[in-house]
This record gives structure tokens, sequence and C-alpha cells, in this order.
């Protein structure tokens, strides 16, 4: 992982002024020409305020009287009023375009189907045609502009309104209960793309933090096999396991090959193989593994995991396990 963030550190993971997918270049492209619209109407305004400020500033050798009053001018009052229009249809009709062409894009029989789903406060993304179920961390193939293998994303949520949103890669989609929304990407460079949830969804919308990992068609092949492989738990650390099935664990997380089965928090079959842990809160670190069984809300406030109120021995069985799940 950390050739991602190597890769990804020459541009801000963030930077809207560098899109490193078709829909977010689309919006770039938008954006870029608003900004020029805008622009000369200011450079217009301004230079017309600035004339008349310097033309009709009062001099010393004027001679108190005012200039010639013009009252009513058909010719001005059409240009106000058909111009402002004008601009406000070139916009509309700009901002239209890429609203309804990028949505209506037909997915390519080679396109990866995630479907990713918002909870309070993290995100799960399964791959239906894979078999695989994640979380937090989304990976998917660089796409080749000559051979294009873009994802297709549907979106939804568990609980309230969030909004996924990965500058560099596409815009804001806000997903709904009860309404299925779709987006997609197909980001052209390999790397770590950084996102948020972009619709406040309560305590911990401000960590409910995004990752997108754009991977080599190799690496992303790798990656799945990997994903697709059962827990695999080392008999010296079954004492962390015998810990976990009989507690509130299972009621929440799934472990693949073992009796958790639960849906409400994150599949943790292959834990240790992302880079953070509490949806991108804090680094996938043994203390920090430790610190958030022990206490989520040390980590992050207003989690909605419980405390596991473990002795000191049975936090370090139980994290010991945890660390195997690769």
């Amino acid at each position: 992982m950390a050739a991602f963030a190597d890769a990804a550190r020459p541009l801000s993971p963030t930077n809207i002024f560098a899109p490193a997918s078709t829909p977010a270049k689309s919006i770039f492209g938008l954006s870029l020409f608003v900004l020029a619209v805008t622009g000369t109407i200011f450079l217009v305004v301004f230079t017309l305020l600035f004339y008349s400020v310097v033309r009709f500033t009062k001099r010393t050798n004027d001679d108190g009287r005012e200039p010639p009053q013009v009252y009513g001018s058909n010719q001005v009052e059409l240009a106000w009023t058909i111009i402002p229009i004008l601009i406000v249809v070139a916009l509309f009709m700009a901002t239209a375009r890429v609203i309804a062409v990028v949505p209506r894009t037909p997915p390519p029989s080679n396109a990866i189907e995630v479907t990713a789903i918002g909870h309070q406060f993290w995100w799960e993304y399964r791959y239906p045609a894979l078999g695989i179920v994640t979380a937090n961390e989304l990976h998917v193939p660089v796409s080749d502009p000559a051979h294009p293998t873009p994802t297709f994303i549907k979106l939804l949520s568990a609980d309230t309104d969030h909004s996924f949103w990965v500058p560099r890669l596409g815009g804001k989609t806000d997903l709904i209960p009860n309404h299925p929304n779709r987006m997609w990407i197909d980001p052209q460079e390999t790397g770590v793309y950084l996102g948020q949830c972009a619709q406040y969804c309560g305590t911990q919308h401000a960590k409910m933090l995004l990752r997108v990992y754009v991977q080599s068609k190799d690496d992303f092949d790798r990656w799945i096999q990997q994903q697709r492989q059962p827990a695999f738990v080392d008999d010296a650390v079954s004492q962390g396991q015998r810990i976990f099935e009989p507690t509130a664990c299972i009621n929440c997380h799934t472990v693949s090959g073992t009796v958790a089965n639960g849906r409400f928090g994150p599949d943790l079959t292959h834990l240790m193989s992302r880079d953070t842990i509490a949806a991108g809160a804090a680094l996938n670190a043994p203390e920090n593994l430790r610190r958030w069984i022990l206490n989520p809300n040390a980590i992050k406030p207003g989690s909605l995991m419980p405390a596991m109120e473990l002795n000191d021995q049975e936090q370090d069985a139980l994290t010991a396990y945890l660390e195997t799940l690769r």
C-alpha cells in the first residue's frame, strides 16, 4: 500500500483541479467554462465602474453643473435584459448537459460492478459478481483510455442520507434510503484517492472518510484472489477466536469460515489487509486496533460500536486474533 501513497504524493488526493476520471473531467471542464463566463462579467463590470469613477470624479476646474442626464434608453434596457438571459441560458445548458450525460452512460460488458452502502459511520463495499465484501477502502482497476474499464457503483443507504464524493474521480452523489442511486468512475492513474461523506449524517459525519485504491489490472486481480480466501487462524491465537465468537462481536461483524455473520458492522475477514480502521479515522496498527476494541469513542466519539469491557489478557488475545485476519 505504501506505493500508492508515494504515487499520490505529488498531487493532493482531493484536488478538484486535477481530475483523474472522465466524470471528474466533465465537471472540471464545466467549472472552467463557468469561471470564464463569470470572470468576463466581472472584468466588464469592474472596467465600467473604474471608468465611471475616473471619468466622472469631481475636478477643481469643474463649474459645478451636472452632466447631461439621460432618462431611459430602450437600447440599454434591451441590452441588460437580453444579455443576462443569454448568459443564464448558456450556463444552464452546459450544466444540464453534464448532469444528464454523465449518469446515463451505460456500463460496458467489462465494467466492474460495486454496491456501496453508507452506514453510520462507515462504508460497505460489495462486489456481487466477484463474491467480495469489504469496508471503507474501495479497490478498482485502472482504466486505460484506449480500452476503458470503468467501475459502476450502485449507492444505497442503510440508515440516513449520505453522499459519496471523491473529488478527483467524480461529483457528489447522494445515498438516500429506499432510493438507489448510481455513479461511475474510470480512474486513469493508479494511486490512492481520498474522499468524504458530503452529507451531514450524524455525530461522526466528519470522520466518515473514503479511500479509493486504483490498481493496475494485475494488482487488482491479486487483491481479488486474496479477498476470496477464507480467514486463516493460527492455533497460537485460537484463544482470541474463542473470546471473539461468544461475545457481541459476532452480532455485528462477519468473519468468513466462522460463526460470525453479522451485517451491522464491517466484514472483518480480511481486516488487516486494510490501511485504516474506523472508516479512515486511524491507521490500522496493533496499538490503534487494541485501543479501538477497548474504547471506540476514544478514536471516534459517537461511534455506534460498544466498548467490549475485556480484561488485559482478553484484550491482548482478541487483538492478536484480529491481526491474523489478512
